[in-house]
């Protein structure tokens, strides 16, 4: 039998002083023990995990996208119950979580009203308190303004705002840099390097998380374990590439030994007589040294390269004269003049709230009377909410959709492509993780084959090793494309040629 990596992994990951995440010191605040949970019977989380952390520890917490990162704060919170196993939290703290995502429901929620809603009774002091958690996160808004009239950015900062407005003793963060542009992440940074308390966060950022992160718990999509290091972000990173590749090592010359070994325990059974008894003690030694074959996890696998295939189209595909601009409140429109064909890209760049989203909705619904999209011109549009999703259709149906011409070969091939397994292909968008909705949205580009790709913060939510590939077909890509994106590394990959500026309107 082999031995599981999760068993090992403080011997071979961690040193022995360091099994429970710290800030050095303070009692334990969190502690999994032996839990288990899974969505269904298909949809396994946790496997008898087990960990611990201490106050005021900064953990980074890792995984492949649809590990259940998520799921394991809606274990700590409460929102879901662990079907084995014990949750201890610390009598009397306080927990706030940062969700990915403002739900749909909330949207018409003013910011008062959006922010009573983080308490379970009313607060009675709630517009002073609003007033300096918006300062926190270096927003400026009215109490009665609509959650939906917000931009993506913007929308970050409130829902960031609304888990530090409770003063929460664990502050959860699930994504909390998606949407950011680059001084909102620069504050943010700020702040939770100063912050006294616990803190855990999700994040595909590593040099966000590198900036402050103390430990790394890290999810197992494979055998549903979690796995505990110490040091900052891109050390663990490098200490588990080592380990692999320590294991891969030690498996390889076990298994040239078993091998060997077999080979002779064979020739002595054949011989008869006293060899027999020589080859039954060769078979135990064989057994016990299968017995110390470590089960390499495998590591996070990275979608494989891709091709975006585009329609033949001669003539302009975008024409933009004018865009409206937020500036001081209020929408003005500003002159410009861009005329995109095939292989041009364009990137919008500005702060948050200036009207990015705003310019690229208005072009793709064409609602925008002063920028066009040619007559013809299919559109492969990622938006950065991912609300062009029916999240009640199979993620095979949505696939499938995109190209009726493709057959089901295909269509499962391009899903293989970027992750989405067969099991996946059953369910619905909806309980896809945020990062595999990312990555389902580039599959339809393939299967879709667009004139024209309008891309949203297309780098929320996906896993940093895929950034490269993404990037790499992007590059390749033959048509017109839009990019706004707050990710300085992804842009300089995907070699924009021209951008326009919004803030410098």
């Amino acid at each position: 039998m082999k031995r599981n990596v999760a068993e090992a992994k403080i011997k071979n990951a961690v040193k022995p002083s360091t099994a429970n995440l710290t800030a050095e010191q303070g009692e334990v605040i969190i502690r999994f023990s032996d839990v288990s949970f899974s969505w269904g019977a298909n949809k396994p989380i946790l496997d008898e995990v087990g960990f611990s952390i201490r106050e005021r520890a900064k953990i980074a917490l890792m995984g492949q996208n649809g590990a259940g990162k998520s799921t394991l704060f809606q274990l700590i919170t409460g929102a879901s119950q662990p079907e084995e196993g014990t949750i201890n939290i610390q009598k009397g703290v306080a927990v706030g979580i940062a969700r990915q995502v403002i739900p749909k429901e909330q949207l018409a929620y003013t910011v008062l009203q959006f922010f009573e809603n983080a308490f379970d009774k009313k607060v009675y002091n709630i517009e002073p308190r609003i007033k300096d958690a918006l300062e926190v996160v270096n927003l400026h808004a009215s109490l009665d303004k609509k959650i939906g009239q917000f931009s993506g950015g913007q929308q970050a900062r409130l829902l960031l705002a609304f888990a530090i407005i409770q003063n929460p003793d664990i502050l959860l963060l699930d994504e909390p840099t998606n949407n950011l542009d680059k001084q909102g992440i620069q504050h943010l940074t700020k702040f939770l390097v100063d912050y006294k308390k616990t803190v855990m966060v999700i994040s595909h950022d590593a040099k966000f998380l590198n900036a402050f992160t103390q430990g790394v718990l890290y999810l197992d999509s494979f055998n549903h374990k979690v796995e505990q290091y110490v040091g900052n972000y891109l050390h663990v990173v490098e200490e588990i590439k080592a380990r692999i590749e320590r294991e891969r090592r030690e498996n390889a010359r076990l298994q040239k030994d078993i091998i060997n070994r077999k080979e002779q325990m064979n020739f002595f059974a054949q011989k008869g007589g006293h060899m027999r008894d020589v080859a039954r003690k060769m078979g135990e030694a064989i057994e016990e040294l299968e017995e110390e074959v470590v089960e390499t996890r495998q590591e996070d696998r990275t979608i494989r390269p891709f091709f975006i295939q585009t329609q033949d189209i001669s003539d302009a595909i975008v024409t933009i004269k004018s865009v409206n601009v937020a500036q001081n409140h209020k929408v003005v429109a500003k002159k410009v003049s861009i005329i995109l064909k095939k292989r041009n890209r364009l990137l919008i760049a500005g702060p948050n709230g200036i009207g990015k989203s705003t310019l690229l909705e208005a072009l793709a619904t064409g609602k925008s009377k002063e920028a066009k999209i040619a007559a013809g011109v299919k559109i492969g549009y990622y938006r950065q909410d991912f609300s062009g999703f029916d999240f009640d259709q199979t993620v095979y149906k949505t696939l499938s959709d995109a190209n009726t011409e493709s057959t089901d070969h295909e269509v499962r091939s391009v899903a293989a492509h970027f992750l989405l397994n067969e099991q996946a292909l059953k369910h619905k968008v909806g309980s896809l993780s945020e990062g595999q909705k990312g990555l389902l949205s580039f599959a339809r580009f393939v299967l879709q084959k667009p004139g024209l790709l309008i891309l949203d913060e297309p780098t929320n939510h996906i896993n940093f090793r895929h950034l490269p590939v993404i990037a790499d077909a992007l590059n390749k890509y033959e048509g017109a494309m839009i990019l706004v994106s707050h990710m300085p590394e992804f842009v300089e990959q995907v070699k924009v040629d021209e951008t326009l500026d919004l803030g410098a309107l």
